[in-house]
């Protein structure tokens, strides 16, 4: 089982230094510590277990440490920054764990620009030595990117030339869209196995400085300090992420606020998420309750339940969505969110709240939302019906209700909320819907107003979602994946967007291509000495 909880006490490839109001986040990768076995983690290379880590780091950063207004990515090799996703690792993983991987490594190198543009913490890469492939990926999440001139340390992104492959986090987009370099000297930079250095790296704008090794030190130093003077963090102490509550046990998961029930001969699993029971009744009683707050705690064992389910259960391809609880104690604590939106805990409850449901959006399942009697689809868990591919609603005395959080705070990939998107061609439905904020809405007006797929009364609601559950499950899960992705995000596109629906698409289809996965392909072939064969036809 690939378990996606760790902490600091835990970690193998990653050492947390803290000096004031700056972090050093220093990769230090254990060779002999790969998360699947069979192979080296060699040259600061990482595979799952690797990223596992880093996203523990980069959320406790934001909790846990208010004082830190700056981040520093460096290495603890000597000879290289990073050099990229482990080749041998990706030679031998099944196509679904490189696929789960590259996803997994993506939302977290997000994670990190998120932090960057909203919670006050920016992330300064200090490379020193080769940053390849994943490595150069990882170094352009940060906001400033400092290179050492020293003539051997350079940036790359060399997957097309050595291995057939493209660069699978981000990295293409982010030449583009992010640092806004011309696309010619892209497709040079690209398809050259030793990418760039010294000052063609900052012509280039791969890079936003070089030093010279006798100052590198106090200038990495001074521009970490210059970026946490920039923080609107207020310091003090922060709140501890403490171990989940989670137990597995035969068919089910259990933790503190949500319940899965696996049935794998139906092939799918039902993800109940339990309302809050007590709520604080100010900000003093809310840092009190550190990480039991409900939207907190329930964030936090919503993701991890979606992350076990991604990676240790991939045959279970529709997952369906009910609550139980009181609607109006949901809506209560969106109000104290809403309230104290501009506290920094508060801020980074909702920022988690925002990544968790990104994550629901970028499951590759089938996504069907019940609302039944006893649910408490509410507010902040109103947006997994808006998820939802399918959403269907009992006639009974079951209602939805709408918070300010519906309208803006959590929004989606292509940065529209999930009712905006909904309702992209709809817009007055949009605003019927906010002008309903607060008041319970009951089935058939839901159904009119177009916030669920369909509502159906006591007759007829156990044969139509049996039929609904059976039938999706009956679907090609290839096709459906390409149905869901497709459809999930209209709209505008993203840098976020094109990441994983246009780059991603592209580098799984990829992984399937006998040039790059075949016998006589790249990554079976790379570093035998033998020369891959590609077939030069072009699909």
């Amino acid at each position: 089982m690939i378990d996606f909880q760790t902490d600091p006490s835990r970690y193998r490839h990653w050492k947390l230094a803290f000096d004031g109001p700056v972090a050093t986040l220093t990769m230090d990768v254990d060779p002999n510590a790969p998360l699947l076995g069979g192979y080296e983690l060699k040259l600061n290379s990482y595979d799952l277990g690797v990223d596992i880590e880093l996203a523990d780091a980069v959320t406790r950063l934001r909790f846990e440490h208010p004082e830190i207004g700056a981040v520093v990515l460096r290495s603890g090799n000597e000879a290289v920054f990073c050099a990229g996703a482990n080749i041998r690792m990706l030679a031998k993983a099944s196509h679904g764990h490189k696929v789960n991987f590259c996803k997994f490594t993506n939302e977290t190198r997000l994670a990190i620009e998120d932090a960057c543009a909203n919670s006050g913490q920016r992330y300064l890469a200090a490379i020193s030595g080769g940053a390849a492939g994943g490595g150069y990926e990882l170094a352009l999440t940060a906001d400033h990117i400092m290179l050492i001139d020293d003539r051997r340390s350079a940036v790359s992104l060399p997957e097309l030339p050595l291995l057939a492959v493209l660069p699978g986090t981000g990295g293409l987009t982010r030449l583009t869209d992010k640092r806004k370099i011309r696309r010619d000297r892209a497709d040079v930079f690209c398809t050259t196995e030793e990418g760039a250095r010294g000052q063609r790296a900052v012509d280039w704008r791969l890079v936003d400085e070089i030093v010279p090794p006798s100052a590198w030190a106090a200038a990495v130093n001074d521009r970490a300090q210059s970026l946490a003077a920039r923080t609107d963090r207020p310091g003090g102490p922060g709140i501890a992420l403490t171990p989940l509550q989670r137990t597995i046990a035969g068919d089910r998961l259990t933790y503190r606020h949500v319940q899965v029930a696996l049935d794998r001969a139906a092939r799918r699993a039902t993800l109940t998420i339990s309302g809050p029971d007590n709520l604080p009744v100010d900000l003093a009683s809310l840092h009190a309750a550190g990480d039991t707050f409900w939207p907190l705690a329930m964030a936090r064992d919503l993701d991890d339940a979606l992350l076990h389910l991604r990676a240790n259960e991939p045959d279970l391809g529709l997952l369906v969505f009910r609550t139980q609880g009181d609607p109006a104690k949901v809506l209560a604590s969106d109000a104290l969110l809403t309230a104290h939106a501009d506290d920094w805990l508060v801020r980074e409850i909702v920022l988690l709240l925002k990544r968790v449901f990104k994550r629901v959006d970028m499951t590759s399942r089938s996504l069907v939302a019940l609302i039944e009697d006893g649910s408490c689809f509410a507010g902040s868990l109103a947006e997994l019906v808006f998820a939802a591919d399918r959403s269907v609603m009992h006639i009974c005395e079951a209602a939805l209700a709408l918070s300010p959080l519906n309208f803006g705070p959590l929004p989606m990939g292509n940065d529209l909320t999930r009712l905006q998107t909904r309702f992209l061609g709809e817009p007055e439905n949009l605003t019927a819907a906010q002008a309903r904020m607060g008041e319970p809405i009951d089935a058939e007006t839901a159904d009119a107003m177009g916030l669920v797929t369909a509502a159906y009364d006591e007759i007829d609601w156990d044969d139509e979602v049996r039929l609904l559950l059976e039938e999706r499950a009956s679907y090609s899960a290839d096709a459906l994946t390409g149905l869901e992705a497709n459809l999930r995000f209209p709209g505008p596109e993203t840098m976020e967007t094109r990441i994983f629906g246009r780059l991603t698409a592209w580098q799984n289809w990829i992984f399937q291509r006998p040039n790059a996965v075949g016998d006589k392909g790249s990554l079976k072939r790379y570093g035998s000495g033998e020369r891959p064969v590609f077939d030069p036809a072009r699909v």
